[in-house]
């Protein structure tokens, strides 16, 4: 069977999804039951009516089976989603702990969820009551709910100022977040965009997501901060023909020996040392040094000491696109 834990409500929930089950549901007898069918998040209405009826038990998207039996039920219910996974890994690329399925078949698999996909069709679905306390950390809502509060109802982490403020929740990551005479609202501020909404309307933030994405907005697809198996890099600034990174690479750890053809790159230790090579030549760069790499240039950044190395690389060229990287050797199997 292909079992799901439905969480026994306590109040009229409109933001999650209800599972209806086949009989009434025992939470001291545990009892398993059929599942008839899932509801989307209804309206506050519908939502006292199924609190009433123990029938009735919040989506918890947490599943209990063996995975022989997914993959039985996932052919029958769905052979599309199932014949693209079983292609898209048969040309899968290992590296180090990622691994990275075949993106030309895995990229046309539908977007859908689990229950759509098998559990709304299959005949083995049961549903079991849960009752832990369990809550849904999933939107900025809920991460209101469950966080200590001031005085005056408010949430705040990082770095922020308040004047008149009542019942929100503020977040800063890197700069200063000021905020006067609001009430029910919700502001996160990260490196990569800066989140204002009605603490009611958070569950929208999905959907704006795909708005963007329909725009052909970059943000929606690629953050600042980018990590490879070498460590990671974090775009600060760029302009028309150039960019600024901070590029972090842990101990022992390379890059690949690449070349580009349309960009020169400086790199300035910040702390740590650098092992550069530059068309089979080696030296070492050390804290406040620097190093220029001409187009063209084979070059490769490693770390092979005991520290961790940072950096800032500035980038200046007709075109700056992480594609322009032509990998002659590289230790985690970039290659293809």
């Amino acid at each position: 069977k292909l079992v799901t834990f439905g969480i026994t409500p306590n109040k009229a929930e409109t933001g999650y999804g209800y599972i209806e089950a086949s009989n009434v549901l025992d939470k001291d007898k545990i009892n398993c039951e059929r599942i008839v069918r899932f509801i989307e998040k209804p309206n506050k209405e519908l939502a006292e009516k199924l609190l009433m009826d123990k029938k009735y038990t919040w989506n918890s998207g947490m599943y209990f089976f063996k995975a022989s039996d997914f993959i039985k039920e996932l052919k029958k219910e769905n052979h599309e989603i199932y014949d693209l996974c079983k292609k898209s890994l048969k040309k899968e690329i290992l590296d180090l702990d990622f691994q990275r399925v075949e993106k030309k078949y895995f990229s046309i698999c539908k977007n859908i969820s689990i229950d759509n996909a098998i559990m709304e069709g299959t005949n083995n679905g049961l549903v079991i009551p849960l009752d832990v306390g369990w809550f849904d950390i999933g939107s900025w809502q809920s991460m209101w709910e469950v966080s200590d509060k001031d005085k005056n109802g408010n949430v705040t982490l990082g770095n922020v100022f308040l004047k008149d403020i009542s019942n929100s929740y503020l977040r800063s990551e890197e700069r200063l977040v000021v905020a006067i005479g609001l009430e029910e609202v919700v502001i996160v501020e990260t490196l990569d965009a800066i989140l204002v909404a009605n603490k009611n309307k958070t569950q929208e933030v999905k959907n704006i997501v795909k708005d963007l994405e329909k725009q052909g907005r970059i943000e929606a697809k690629i953050h600042k901060k980018i990590y490879r198996p070498w460590g990671n890099f974090t775009s600060i600034k760029d302009g028309t023909n150039w960019q600024v990174k901070e590029i972090t690479v842990n101990a022992g750890e390379s890059l690949s020996l690449q070349m580009h053809k349309y960009r020169a790159e400086n790199w300035i230790v910040v702390s740590g040392k650098a092992l550069v090579e530059i068309n089979g030549e080696e030296k070492i760069i050390k804290q406040n040094e620097s190093v220029f790499i001409p187009p063209y240039s084979k070059h490769r950044l490693s770390n092979p000491f005991v520290d961790q190395l940072n950096l800032i690389e500035v980038q200046c060229g007709t075109y700056l696109g992480e594609d322009d990287i032509i990998r002659f050797e590289d230790k985690y199997g970039r290659l293809k």
